[in-house]
């Protein structure tokens, strides 16, 4: 038994992993565009694992053949070696799975000089005296191959944010002029419309994220027109996050090249070259599974190159390239014909027959970014109401707490995540717009103000409220977090308004903040604050009252037992967290040295609650424009690095609101 899987490996081996190398390559096409959305965590995970497992593959495969004397009715496999070169080049979709990949490029191309020459010692080794037919085709698989591996090192070069920076340094944001047809009497809100519009403006998106947006020496003024109406500004930042995508994690920045589309045209061609010439070669002496795998191996390279081809010219990439050509008369046979449009349009239905066909999904991807759709929600009442040592505590967390795991449990179990309401959007960038009429940025564009303390002002009300601002912002939304529950549950008008929309955006908001602070503390501005975070959720477990000792329905322990989350949406605490709210609103406000935030939590609610009570102040709208502050702020301060980090996972709605802020300033610097 022990021999049989042995054998097997020494006589398939190479066959085995050429075979698995190829499987590779399709799931790195096929779930490369997830990472464009907050997708769930298992196709995260299988292409992580085929991201790390293409590389390594390959590379063993390569070395694999390099020492070993195939057999002769074997001699064939050496012909794969510039197939395995052609995989180490990945798909047109994925060259860095994170940021970080990007600053290795210096050692994928020691890696790309040494497996190229391993590559070509298979090839001498093997490959010679093997006929003149078979001999040519692997010389143009291998120099196809080469190439492909050499754009993706490129790509990553590229890629990194200080060649950005540097590129932007050397030469201007080249003018993208408008040549489509449909322009101008097209719907402006047709998301083709605003996609081409999202390239016109990519330049400002390209400087901020590695520098500053900042272009006081630009030579155009209408960066007020291109954003356009207000109700387009949500959509059009969404597409520029979507090509700053393709910047960072694909190989856009080579591909829409005269080099990039050159090599998508000749790369189909000397495959089809090399697909005849082994058809014509002589198969004596070659073992059929061989000449059946080769065939296997050319057609799938003819498949995924002609795909990328297509891609390539029906992508608005290919778009923004040809309003950016000197060529006049390539960008009037292109554009102004509408050959250009017609061949996007078919490409795009060729994609969806495959799709309907198939029942799966095709390598087309969408240009639309979708990964901030969604909020990311974790309410610290709704938490610390959680029932922790008793029978119905969750299994899997239990298990979790046994392994060293308690705090992610904690994180995951009682995180969700909603999707973000009209209002918030709206509020949002009105706010933003009222900020820069007021000129609350300074001249590289970042705030002037403290968090919420343009909220404050505008209702009069910054000296009462300034000291429940926090110290450091982490401090800040703790504070306002909870204090904003204990308010609305205590609070007239919002019973009144129920779930309406001020209501539901607050909530929104807030939770909001405190799943930032408490699943990616990264993407705030200021120190982390962690044991701030842990202690204040201590304080407020001691102060709970002690839990009814009242009879459990067997479905409910159930229920518990076996949940894989509760997040704050559930309202499966709603009492208990109304009566932990109670509690802190009656508690006595005076400084305590042992929960500090809490008095502060306090007293900051029952001046909301007094404000709304005597008329002075619409409370709940001041709260609203709180977190609205707080949220712009957020945005505002973040490290770019972490906006671009995020990117790869779905992006935040902070990014999005960055973004914005970003675009709004170049207008304001260029006048009315």
């Amino acid at each position: 038994m022990a021999r049989g899987p042995l054998n097997l490996w020494n006589h398939w081996a190479t066959q085995i992993l050429l075979l698995l190398s190829l499987a590779l390559q399709i799931v790195l096409s096929v779930f490369a565009g997830i990472r464009r959305r907050q997708s769930s965590s298992m196709p995260r995970i299988l292409l992580w694992l085929a991201y790390l497992l293409a590389d390594s593959t390959a590379i063993y495969a390569i070395g694999h053949l390099s020492l070993s004397s195939a057999p002769s009715n074997h001699h064939l496999v050496a012909f794969w070696s510039p197939f395995l070169l052609l995989h180490l080049g990945g798909p047109d979709n994925i060259t860095a799975y994170a940021l970080q990949d990007n600053q290795l490029w210096l050692r994928h191309l020691q890696t790309l000089v040494v497996q190229v020459l391993g590559a070509a010692y298979v090839l001498y080794k093997h490959i010679a005296g093997n006929g003149n037919f078979l001999v040519l085709a692997a010389t143009l698989m291998f120099t196809v191959g080469a190439v492909k591996y050499g754009e993706r090192t490129w790509a990553l070069k590229c890629s990194n944010l200080d060649s950005i920076r540097s590129s932007l340094k050397k030469e201007r944001p080249t003018r993208h002029n408008h040549f489509h047809p449909q322009d101008q009497a097209g719907d402006h809100k047709d998301e083709e419309f605003v996609l081409r519009r999202a390239h016109s403006l990519f330049h400002i998106c390209k400087r901020a994220i590695v520098d500053s947006s900042v272009d006081g020496d630009s030579e155009y003024r209408d960066t007020t027109e291109m954003l356009g109406k207000i109700d387009m500004i949500w959509g059009l930042m969404e597409m520029e996050l979507s090509l700053m995508y393709d910047i960072l994690y694909t190989k856009a920045a080579v591909i829409h090249t005269w080099f990039g589309y050159c090599l998508r045209v000749i790369s189909p061609l000397a495959i089809v070259a090399s697909l005849l010439l082994f058809q014509f070669s002589s198969k004596v002496g070659h073992s059929r599974v061989d000449i059946a795998i080769t065939y296997v191996l050319l057609c799938s390279a003819l498949f995924m190159e002609t795909t990328s081809l297509l891609n390539a010219v029906g992508s608005t990439w290919a778009f923004a390239f040809l309003c950016t050509t000197s060529w006049s008369w390539l960008r009037y046979e292109a554009l102004c014909t509408a050959r250009w449009d017609r061949l996007r349009r078919a490409v795009a239905s060729l994609h969806r027959l495959i799709k309907a066909t198939t029942g799966g999904g095709s390598s087309y991807r969408s240009e639309r970014w979708t990964g901030t759709r969604t909020l990311g929600q974790y309410n610290m009442l709704h938490f610390c109401t959680r029932r922790d040592n008793n029978l119905a505590s969750p299994l899997l967390g239990r298990l979790a707490k046994m392994v060293g795991l308690g705090e992610w449990w904690n994180r995951k179990h009682y995180s969700g995540s909603i999707e973000i309401s009209e209002l918030v959007k709206e509020h949002t960038i009105k706010h933003m717009a009222r900020l820069y009429k007021k000129g609350r940025w300074n001249a590289l564009g970042v705030l002037r103000k403290k968090w919420g303390q343009e909220a404050l002002e505008q209702n009069k009300s910054f000296p009462e409220l300034e000291e429940f601002l926090g110290v450091e912002f982490q401090e800040g939304v703790i504070i306002w977090h909870i204090a904003t529950d204990v308010f609305l549950i205590k609070s007239e008008r919002a019973r009144v308004e129920g779930a309406s929309g001020r209501v539901e955006a607050i909530k929104l908001m807030s939770n909001y903040m405190v799943f930032l602070l408490v699943e990616r503390p990264y993407m705030l501005p200021g120190l982390a604050q962690n044991r701030l975070y842990q202690r204040t959720c201590e304080n407020l477990v001691e102060m709970r009252a002690a839990p009814n000792h009242r009879k459990w329905d067997i479905w409910e322990v159930l229920r518990s037992l076996f949940s894989l989350r509760d997040d704050p949406d559930s309202n499966s605490k709603a009492a208990d967290i109304e009566k932990l709210a109670k509690i802190l609103y009656d508690k006595n406000p005076s400084f305590s040295i042992d929960a500090p935030r809490l008095s502060y939590v306090t007293r900051l609610a029952r001046r909301l609650v007094e404000k709304e009570a005597d008329g002075t102040t619409d409370s709940l709208q001041l709260v609203l424009e709180v977190w609205t502050d707080i949220l712009v702020y957020a945005g505002n301060k973040c490290s770019r690095e972490s906006h671009a980090k995020k990117l790869n996972s779905g992006g935040e709605f902070t990014t999005i609101l960055w973004l914005m802020a970003e675009h709004l300033f170049q207008a304001s610097l260029e006048g009315p």
